[in-house]
């Protein structure tokens, strides 16, 4: 078994979450979202974030705006909509029952 392969597995099945619970918190550009997760330990790269914002973006969860920036061109300012905060609370519901049910596994095991 490979087990870097399988952390990563893990790790990306919960991005989509961990990204609109950064954007919820504030309206948020790329490299803030890439520090936040790197910040709590989630390793991604941004050839990875880019398409799960335009995912997000064209299911109409997340949408943006352009701002100048005083270090370059303008950037791209990324916003949850409210059909974006339903399913928040859906993948919240989901997260809780999921960490519950391993939890509940964890402590009939001898680990």
């Amino acid at each position: 078994m490979n087990i870097e392969n399988t952390q990563a597995q893990m790790r990306k099945g919960i991005l989509e979450y961990c990204i609109l619970l950064i954007i919820a918190q504030q309206d948020a550009y790329v490299q803030d979202i890439i520090n936040k997760l790197k910040a709590s330990k989630m390793l991604v790269v941004e050839g990875t974030i880019y398409p799960l914002l335009t995912r997000l973006k064209n299911t109409g969860l997340l949408a943006y705006r352009w701002e100048e920036s005083t270090q370059g061109p303008p950037r791209k300012y990324y916003n949850i909509t409210e059909n974006g905060r339903k399913v928040l609370q859906e993948l919240e519901a989901s997260w809780n029952e999921l960490t519950e049910a391993i939890s509940s596994l964890k402590s009939h095991t001898n680990l």
